[in-house]
């Protein structure tokens, strides 16, 4: 059976992830303080931020030439993930923490544990989120992929075509 991570529609979106990180950490450094995010699929990204299309062009050319130069770092971003790591691990954690409980006196007297689990829940996520970008959700070896146009899809929106 072929491995998940390698069939097309993942793949394709797992290298469009790369170039939207890469695309962010560029629009970041030449914009800083100005909130970006972004949403790969198959075909491309779309890009959220308050930046001119000229510049989110440029951004995600240079990102792709990077990627291309073996700049593997460009596909990790810290806010891509973490949270919802983190979110999800601090609610399994929360859910582990409260099993058993009868009554509303044994989830109160359970609080300070859920305090200690959710904040080892949260130290936790902020490492596995690297760690699931670098094996699972991006793939920085762009191998063919192109852009193919870059278009405002609406105010602060941006589409990135892409083909691979």
């Amino acid at each position: 059976m072929e491995n998940i991570l390698q069939a097309p529609l993942v793949s394709q979106t797992r290298r469009n992830h790369a170039l939207e990180h890469a695309t962010i950490h560029i629009l970041s450094a030449r914009f800083p303080n100005r909130p970006l995010a972004g949403h790969s699929n198959p075909t491309g990204f779309f890009l959220l931020g308050d930046v001119p299309t000229e510049h989110v062009r440029e951004a995600a050319t240079e990102a792709l030439t990077r990627l291309q130069n073996g700049e593997r770092g460009l596909a990790i971003h810290p806010g891509c993930g973490n949270y919802v790591v983190s979110g999800g691990l601090a609610a399994l954690f929360a859910f582990w923490g409260m099993s058993g409980t009868k009554n509303n006196r044994q989830r109160w007297e359970r609080l300070p544990m859920l305090v200690v689990l959710s904040a080892l829940a949260f130290i936790v996520g902020q490492r596995l989120g690297p760690a699931l970008q670098n094996g699972i959700t991006t793939e920085p070896d762009p191998g063919e992929l192109a852009i193919l146009d870059i278009y405002p899809v609406a105010k602060n929106i941006h589409r990135v075509v892409t083909h691979s």
